[in-house]
């Protein structure tokens, strides 16, 4: 076998055209290791394009996307590293700088390919799930646990990947096992900054798995309403109705209470009061307000009342309920009975609108004082 492998330098350092001696620099395997590496990806990019862009376009593009970078660096890295290890001291010595060059470039290139490939596994498990819409509970449910183990065993690899990288160097190799054997880290966990960030971590593993909030679900938090946006491992983005964006501790969805619309049904009932007077025809608009929503698409035909709920001095209030599948809809169709309703009552019964009455003293007189005694 050694004398195969002195065969294969010898051949491949006279195509370079040098002459076999003891003096050949590690530099010169990294010249050939990269331009193997690039053959290789080469014949590897023109074979999977051969088989997937007929069969399936949609995966060789997701697989560009997110591989073909961490991909082409690699493949030389590793060829890199193979020659570095060579052990031919008839032909090659050795130089140190190339081989903790070739440690460290490997290590970082796998690194990087790794957390890719995490990457690539969770667009193709939720790819075919929709998560914009209210209904879709049990597909952002599986979408936000994904998300949550793939950022998790991402920061174990960045951090397993970061303590092999310290032990490869002699002066932090003591580091680097610390942090490996997590004795570094527990002893850091112990001041008051990390238990906040080991609180913000146990709190993501809760929501992960009991599922208080999923991604995409309309929540009310500080008095705003909008939607959450992205969970990550220390905060939730809320992106409001207004197109702001609200970023909170993920312990706040421990701690606090908030108001979740899509928690387990999309579905809610909106309220429209109205103002009117005494004299309003509450039947008729009852009957009114029916014939609205059943002609309004936004109406999901669940829920619908129309009642007195309240007698003030100087009118009453009229409650209409109505369902709609989601919040926005519920919205919409809460401002469309509205404004319907206030045509119907402006144009049919424009009396019932609010009214002051002011009756002054002489209509409160007895008529006979006001006309005088009967001759």
């Amino acid at each position: 076998m050694q004398q195969q492998i002195d065969s294969w330098i010898r051949e491949i350092i006279r195509w370079f055209g040098f002459v076999p001696n003891r003096d050949l620099s590690g530099w010169i395997l990294l010249i050939i290791a990269v331009v193997l590496g690039l053959i290789v990806n080469v014949i590897v990019t023109w074979v999977v394009r051969a088989i997937l862009n007929r069969q399936n376009p949609d995966f060789l593009l997701i697989m560009r996307r997110h591989l073909r970078w961490a991909f082409y660096v690699f493949v030389p890295s590793l060829f890199f590293l193979i020659a570095t290890n060579l052990q031919s001291e008839r032909f090659i010595r050795r130089h140190p700088v190339a081989d903790k060059t070739a440690e460290v470039f490997f290590l970082v290139a796998t690194t990087w390919l790794l957390i890719k490939l995490l990457k690539f596994g969770e667009v193709l498990l939720i790819r075919q799930y929709d998560t914009t819409k209210d209904i879709n509970l049990s597909q952002r449910k599986f979408v936000t646990q994904v998300r949550f183990i793939r950022r998790t065993v991402g920061l174990a690899i960045i951090i397993i990947s970061a303590s092999l990288l310290l032990i490869t160097f002699q002066g932090s190799r003591k580091v680097g096992l610390s942090v490996l054997t997590s004795a570094g880290v527990v002893s850091v966990l112990i001041g008051f900054a990390a238990q906040k960030t080991l609180g913000n971590f146990l709190a993501g593993v809760q929501i992960a798995f009991t599922q208080q909030i999923r991604l995409d679900d309309a929540v009310v938090v500080e008095k705003e309403w909008g939607r959450i946006e992205e969970i990550n491992l220390t905060n939730v983005v809320v992106r409001l109705w207004d197109r702001r964006r609200l970023i909170l501790p993920i312990t706040y969805f421990v701690e606090t209470p908030f108001e979740n619309w899509t928690r387990s049904d999309a579905s809610l009932t909106g309220a429209v009061l109205l103002y009117l007077d005494y004299s309003v025809p509450v039947e008729r608009v009852r009957e009114k307000a029916k014939e609205l929503a059943g002609n309004d698409p936004l109406w999901n035909g669940e829920v619908f009342a129309v009642q007195v709920t309240e007698i003030l001095p100087t009118c009453i209030v009229v409650r209409v309920l109505v369902s709609a599948a989601d919040a926005s809809s519920a919205f919409d169709l809460r401002c469309n009975m509205r404004e319907r309703l206030l045509q119907f009552i402006r144009d049919e019964y424009p009396q019932s609108l609010p009214q002051t009455r002011l009756q002054l003293a002489d209509e409160l007189k007895p008529k006979e004082i006001i006309e005088g005694p009967a001759s």
